[in-house]
């Protein structure tokens, strides 16, 4: 995480990683991949990116996480009412920064492909425009992460359900600033097996690509 000095307040990321994964039967946060767990995998991206701070939402074995994964400095905040749906997860996160905080990052624990340049791009065009939403797109299609400032956490607080902030990006969908980012979208869900095998030859032909 970026050590310089904000210039209008900290912008911080929130890793929403409390999900039971019903479908796969065990937890996603925790599937190997390569040589870490998938949740490990977003975890470093989100270091090594220019967010000034970091908070994890766990939930559903949140115990177990916390026995496998080693969080380091950011802080873990556990929802009890995770099942309830995601925007539970996602109040729980806000709830837990600091006053002056500028932005916030919402990323999503199981989207471990998606590195540190596409969080970086997303707090440069914010610092650079003030834009109250920034997100990417991946072949004209929106994506995660979404950045969102702090003049919308009084309606992100309002949410309800299992939504994440679609509401609050349609409620203001003429002040949303976007990102192309190029290549294919590293944003594919994580909720079946066959999803599991997919994101484990993407990340193979990643990896492979780099050698």
């Amino acid at each position: 995480m970026s050590e310089e000095t904000a210039t209008s307040g900290p912008i911080i990321g929130i890793i929403l990683a409390a999900g039971s994964s019903s479908r796969l039967g065990r937890p996603k946060q925790l599937l190997p991949l390569g040589q870490q767990p998938v949740l490990a995998h977003t975890l470093a991206n989100a270091k090594a990116s220019k967010l000034d701070g970091l908070i994890i939402v766990l939930g559903h074995q949140a115990t177990a996480i916390q026995e496998q994964i080693l969080f380091g400095a950011a802080a873990v905040v556990i929802n009890p009412r995770y099942q309830e749906g995601q925007s539970t997860s996602l109040r729980a996160g806000l709830a837990a920064i600091a006053p002056n905080t500028d932005a916030i990052v919402f990323l999503l624990g199981d989207q471990p492909l998606i590195g540190p340049a596409i969080i970086n791009q997303l707090i440069d065009v914010r610092r650079a425009t003030h834009a109250p939403i920034v997100l990417p797109t991946y072949a004209g299609q929106r994506g995660n992460p979404v950045l969102i400032a702090h003049d919308l956490f009084p309606e992100l607080a309002q949410i309800t359900g299992d939504q994440g902030a679609r509401g609050v990006i349609r409620a203001h969908v003429t002040e949303v600033q976007e990102v192309a980012i190029p290549g294919d979208p590293p944003t594919d869900d994580l909720d079946t097996a066959e999803d599991y095998e997919r994101l484990q030859a993407r990340f193979a032909a990643l990896a492979s690509s780099r050698d």
